[in-house]
C-alpha cells in the first residue's frame, strides 16, 4: 500500500508540475505576471514568497494550477482587472491561447520525450517466437497454469512457430474451446482453454477479438537517435488517438463510464508498474500524461479548452465576458468535473473489489 501511494504521488506529481510549468514559463515569456504555481488544490500544505509568484504544495494532489494575473480560474479568484500589461487580459489573442495552450503542449512533449529515451536506451521491441513474456492474473492462461517463458508449440494440433501465427489462431475464436500445447524444459503440457472477449480502438473503430491473457516475449533491436524520436512521436500519436477513439465510445454510447480510469484506478496501475519496473513506470507516465493533456483540452469549464473558448468567444464579440459569468461558469464546470471524479472512482472500486 505504501509503494503504491508513492508511486501515485510520483506519477500525478510529474505529470501535474510538468503541465504547470508550460504555463508558468509561457506566462513568463509573454511578460504575464504569475500570482500562484501551485501543485495540488487547498488547502495548502506548503508555500514559499519568491518575487511575485507564491508557489505552493497543497493537501489535495488531484491536480494544480497557475493562477495568473488578470484571470478568472481553478482559483475562482475574481480580483478586479485593472489593464495593467502584466495581466492575463491585456495580452494578444495569441498570447493568450499560448499561454493556455502551454500544459497540454508540455503533457505531449513528456510523453515524446519519455518514449524516444526508452527506445534510444533498450530499443525497438521485435515479436517473432511464440514465447511468453508475461501472463495477466486471472486470465485464462493463468488459470491454466501457463508461465513467463513457456514456448506455445501446437493450438488444436496445428504446430505454433511464431506468435503472429499464434494471435491469428486466437484472435477469432473468442468464447470457442481451444486445446494449446506448450513446452517448458523438457515438458509439454496441454490444456483447454477459451479465449475471453476483448476490445481495442483502430481508427476510431472498436475491434472485438479473443484473448487468453499472454503477451509475448519481446527481442529490443538498437536503434539511432532519430529512429528513437520517430519512435516516441508515433507511439505518442498512438495514445492520442486511442484516447480519442475512448471519447468516440462514450459519446456515441458505445462504453461507459466503468472503462475509464480514475485517481484510484490510476494509483493502482501506479503500484502495479512500479512493481514490474522501471521502464514499465515510465512508460505508464508517459501514456497518462498524455492522455491527461488531451483531456484539458476538450472544451469544458474549468478545463484548459474552456478557457480556450472564453477566450475565443471574446475575440470574436470584441469584448471581455463579465467576470460573474465567467465564475459561475468556472463554478458549475468544476461541479460537474468532481461528479465525473466520484463517478470514476466508484467504478475504480469495483474493479477491486469484482476484479476484472
Amino acid at each position: 500500500m505504501v509503494l503504491t501511494i508513492l508511486a501515485f504521488i510520483i506519477v500525478l506529481g510529474v505529470i501535474i508540475f510538468v503541465h504547470e510549468l508550460g504555463h508558468f514559463l509561457a506566462a513568463k515569456l509573454v511578460g504575464i505576471r504569475v500570482e500562484t504555481f501551485s501543485l495540488g488544490f487547498p488547502p495548502k500544505m506548503i508555500s514559499k514568497q519568491v518575487g511575485d509568484t507564491e508557489y505552493v504544495i497543497a493537501w489535495i494532489p488531484l491536480g494544480g494550477y497557475v493562477k495568473m494575473a488578470g484571470m478568472i480560474d481553478e482559483s475562482m479568484d475574481d480580483k478586479p482587472l485593472t489593464g495593467a500589461p502584466w495581466e492575463f487580459m491585456s495580452k494578444k489573442y495569441w498570447q493568450k491561447i499560448f499561454v493556455i495552450s502551454a500544459g497540454v503542449i508540455m503533457n505531449i512533449l513528456l510523453g515524446i520525450f519519455v518514449y524516444f529515451l526508452l527506445t534510444w536506451r533498450i530499443g525497438i521491441a521485435e515479436v517473432k517466437e511464440p514465447v511468453v513474456g508475461y501472463v495477466v492474473e486471472k486470465m485464462p492462461a493463468a488459470a491454466a497454469g501457463m508461465q513467463i517463458g513457456d514456448r506455445i508449440v501446437a493450438i488444436n494440433g496445428d504446430s505454433i512457430s511464431t506468435w503472429q501465427q499464434l494471435t491469428d489462431y486466437i484472435h477469432p475464436h473468442t468464447g470457442d474451446t481451444l486445446t494449446i500445447a506448450w513446452q517448458r524444459g523438457g515438458e509439454v503440457s496441454t490444456a483447454a482453454i477459451v479465449p475471453v472477449g476483448s476490445q481495442y480502438m483502430q481508427a476510431g473503430d472498436t475491434i472485438s477479438f479473443g484473448r487468453i491473457g499472454i503477451n509475448p516475449q519481446p527481442i529490443f533491436k538498437k536503434v539511432g537517435v532519430f529512429k528513437s524520436l520517430a519512435n516516441g512521436v508515433n507511439l505518442t500519436w498512438y495514445i492520442i488517438t486511442q484516447s480519442l477513439g475512448v471519447v468516440k465510445m462514450l459519446i456515441f454510447g458505445k462504453a461507459g463510464m466503468g472503462e475509464l480510469a480514475g485517481p484510484i484506478g490510476i494509483a493502482q496501475l501506479s503500484g502495479q508498474t512500479i512493481r514490474s519496473g522501471f521502464t514499465d513506470f515510465l512508460s505508464l507516465i508517459a501514456q497518462i500524461s498524455v492522455s491527461i493533456g488531451l483531456l484539458n483540452i476538450f472544451p469544458f469549464p474549468v478545463l484548459d479548452g474552456g478557457h480556450l473558448v472564453f477566450i475565443s468567444i471574446e475575440a470574436v464579440i470584441g469584448r471581455q465576458i463579465s467576470t460573474k459569468v465567467k465564475l459561475n461558469i468556472q463554478k458549475v464546470g468544476l461541479a460537474l468535473i468532481l461528479t465525473f471524479f466520484l463517478v470514476v472512482s466508484y467504478h475504480d472500486i469495483m474493479r477491486i473489489i469484482l476484479g476484472p
